[in-house]
């Protein structure tokens, strides 16, 4: 599917809900990108103001979840989409799910934030929190991307980098560990930190599944389970 095809249906009013459709999930997907971000920044700055804002925001996130669930649903009830049409509607469906299930991980994030800024600051772990939570935003931005464009190559990096986020997320669980059990007084905080680090790999889990549909979208493949050297 390209974006030529996407604007061609004998009907034009069925063009215009397929846009809405994807416009408003990357609406979505916008608001989830900046909560992301807000959470992890709420984190490192032990900022429980902005933590709050990450909570209020899931709130929407949850009502545009609902909404978009609906108008999908809508739209394959009345118009009996075929080939590509229905694919469209599939993955905004199941990219919507991965989208509020970001804004759960966000929240739990913020949560962490809300503890840690109450506790005290830790002397490890932001560093790591900074930088996985960069490398998964960036992630969630080029899905999004590659869902915008219709672009399965940006998709297929997105899952490479997936990888990557795993590698970093277990050598970051290392550390803190060894440094939570050299140090048993800041065991609880180091919890949290990596409570939060946990909710940022599920975000790049998320992510992936994001870019696995975009290729499905574009190709007609679902590339689902295939391990990386078949892709």
């Amino acid at each position: 599917m390209s974006n030529d095809e996407f604007a061609q249906h004998i009907s034009r009013q069925f063009n215009d809900e397929l846009e809405e459709v994807r416009s408003h999930l990357l609406t979505m997907g916008g608001m989830v990108e900046k909560q992301v971000a807000d959470a992890v920044s709420s984190l490192v700055n032990a900022d429980s103001a902005l933590a709050l804002e990450v909570l209020t925001t899931e709130k929407k996130i949850n009502s545009m979840e609902l909404a978009i669930d609906e108008e999908c649903t809508r739209v394959i009830a009345v118009r009996q989409p075929a080939a590509s049409d229905l694919r469209l509607l599939v993955v905004a469906t199941k990219a919507n799910i991965d989208l509020e299930r970001m804004g759960d991980e966000a929240s739990k994030i913020a949560k962490m934030a809300i503890k840690l800024s109450e506790d005290g600051v830790l002397p490890k772990g932001y560093i790591e929190v900074r930088h996985i939570g960069a490398h998964v935003c960036a992630m969630l931005h080029d899905a999004l991307d590659a869902f915008a464009r219709f672009d399965a190559d940006l998709a297929l990096e997105v899952v490479h980098e997936d990888h990557s986020v795993d590698m970093e997320y277990e050598s970051a669980m290392r550390q803190l560990v060894t440094f939570m059990m050299e140090d048993p007084r800041y065991i609880t905080r180091v919890l949290n930190v990596l409570w939060s680090l946990r909710a940022l790999e599920r975000i790049g889990d998320h992510a992936r599944n994001i870019a696995e549909h975009v290729i499905y979208l574009v190709k007609g493949r679902d590339v689902r389970h295939l391990p990386l050297e078949e892709l």
